[in-house]
């Protein structure tokens, strides 16, 4: 029997991105606006980046994901789409319903275990959708950080790059755990504020394994938020 794979059409329907586009401008980004006080930095980084690539960024907080759409320029955020769990986002309509019109999310399977040690019609969605010319936004760590510290970067996302040619966009996302800690339902009030540093797109070097790229996209990301720049002065080669 063959498993029946997630359609990729709504990632292209016009009307659809036409309806992100409003939902982001009037809603995402206003409510960000009224409980954070955000600073974007590094935008000159990707103004000629087009075309499919993976957005990758350190995850403290539910807020992660309204940030990088929310603060990303625009022409990177108009296809861009991020993965959502299938146990907790998908197992509801009304709820995957929203957080596709929000986010242009698509279904991810964090254990196989929960779902009787299948993969599932989920799995592989990721190169599907960059192979279909999609771009992809992910937390290599898998879940948020529970200190704000950054955690173990899992290879997968350099392995797709490596493998379809596209480039690593590396981000750094700076109070978000003040901001929003593992726990809270709502920000804190305040207006904390939040730094959003976008690096430049990173391409394998020759011979380079999927964990040595992962390890210096990490890298990057941590030298932009100890520096507090987009432009970080780096080390390593």
């Amino acid at each position: 029997m063959t498993t029946q794979l997630h359609p990729l059409d709504d990632y292209h329907d016009p009307a659809k991105r036409r309806a992100r586009k409003l939902v982001r401008k009037f809603i995402t980004r206003r409510v960000l606006n009224t409980l954070l006080k955000t600073r974007v930095y590094g935008e000159d980084n990707v103004a000629q980046l087009s075309g499919t690539f993976i957005a990758v960024g350190n995850h403290t907080s539910h807020l992660d994901a309204p940030l990088v759409f929310s603060l990303l320029p625009e022409h990177l955020t108009e296809n861009l789409a991020a993965g959502a769990a299938a146990d907790y986002f998908y197992r509801r309509k009304t709820i995957s319903k929203l957080t596709s019109l929000f986010f242009n999310t698509y279904p991810v399977e964090r254990s196989a275990k929960k779902l009787g040690g299948k993969a599932g019609a989920a799995a592989g969605m990721t190169g599907r959708l960059l192979r279909d010319g999609i771009p992809i936004l992910i937390f290599p760590e898998g879940t948020r950080s529970r200190t704000g510290e950054i955690g173990v970067f899992k290879p997968g996302s350099a392995a797709l790059s490596i493998q379809l040619g596209v480039p690593i966009l590396p981000l750094a996302i700076s109070g978000g755990h003040e901001a929003m800690p593992v726990g809270s339902f709502l920000p804190k009030a305040g207006r904390y504020p939040i730094d959003f540093y976008i690096g430049k797109p990173l391409w394998a070097n020759t011979e380079e394994t999927p964990e040595e790229f992962i390890e210096r996209v990490k890298y990057v990301i941590e030298q932009m938020l100890l520096q507090k720049t987009a432009y970080p002065l780096l080390t390593r080669p």
